[in-house]
């Protein structure tokens, strides 16, 4: 059997244009109706990829979402955290699409730069390719994830100033610690889906990128492999199949992920950067910074001054 095509969605006006909506008032973060939403015909034949982050409250979606090897129901409305490239699909029947309703807010990584949110988002366990419930709200709950939403949507509605960011991010971080007590509440102990290679991989490379291995230069395909007790063809194989994106795709994610962050509040040099990322010249850094993000590293950090 093939596996499935993967298809990326890499901004959040593409989401919107995919999904039959109108253009998003704000290039990098947007609250969807979800039941304005029109799925494609092809919505359950593929695996889906986003660069940005979807937090959603969904009812009446007769079907099922399949994530980092798990099943969910949204028959009776979950409340769903998806990060940047990881891997979902969607199982809806045809009657799906009637009586369905929700939310979504979607907000790309760059919305978060700059800001300690940017840095803590990746903390909270729900992102996490290891946690396999679905966080079912009660009535009282959903009322209050409603009301955030609503302030997140009137603010990015009103004219944006310099305020409009902080105020936005200080939403989103209540819903967020709203969000895991809720969780908390739900589920006193949580058990922990084993043997997810994509979540050890991420926690893997996140380690390596906190430690100082990167003394030792980059991490490669073949460090990771010997890691996760794979080999290097196998793990390829793997992450191709599950997420679209070659082990090496997935390493440099996570380079100009760190990269972004350490572009956007330190005052490091370019090349300080480049070393404290293991390149061994900076030059190989700034060509994969601005491959990656069809901008320069230098370029990158201007738009935060």
């Amino acid at each position: 059997m093939e596996p499935r095509k993967i298809q990326r969605i890499q901004t959040i006006s593409e989401f919107h244009r995919l999904r039959g909506l109108s253009k998003p008032e704000h290039p990098l973060i947007s609250v969807v109706d979800y039941s304005a939403i029109q799925h494609s015909a092809d919505i359950s034949e593929v695996n889906w990829v986003l660069d940005f982050y979807n937090i959603s409250l969904k009812r009446g979606m007769n079907g099922y979402l399949k994530y980092g090897q798990q099943k969910y129901d949204f028959n009776e409305g979950v409340m769903f955290f998806i990060s940047p490239n990881q891997v979902f699909r969607i199982e809806a029947e045809e009657k799906a699409i009637v009586d369905k309703s929700g939310w979504m807010l979607l907000i790309h990584p760059d919305f978060l730069w700059n800001t300690s949110l940017a840095t803590t988002i990746r903390q909270y366990d729900f992102f996490g390719y290891s946690v396999n419930e679905a966080l079912f709200l009660s009535e009282k709950e959903e009322k209050t994830t409603l009301f955030i939403i609503d302030c997140i949507r009137q603010e990015y509605h009103a004219n944006i100033d310099k305020f409009s960011q902080t105020i936005i991010i200080s939403h989103i971080e209540t819903l967020l610690s709203y969000s895991e007590r809720f969780y908390e509440r739900q589920f006193i102990t949580r058990k922990i889906a084993n043997h997810q290679m994509l979540s050890l991989m991420e926690n893997l490379l996140n380690d390596y990128f906190r430690s100082d291995d990167l003394a030792k230069g980059l991490p490669t395909v073949q460090f990771i492999a010997y890691e996760l007790h794979v080999s290097p063809n196998y793990l390829s194989r793997l992450l191709r199949t599950l997420s679209g994106q070659s082990t090496q795709q997935f390493i440099h994610d996570k380079i100009i992920e760190r990269a972004k962050q350490r572009l956007s509040t330190t005052q490091l040099s370019v090349s300080e950067i480049a070393y404290e990322l293991g390149f061994e010249h900076p030059q190989s850094f700034t060509k994969l910074f601005k491959i990656r993000t069809k901008l320069s590293p230098t370029q990158f950090r201007a738009t935060f001054n």
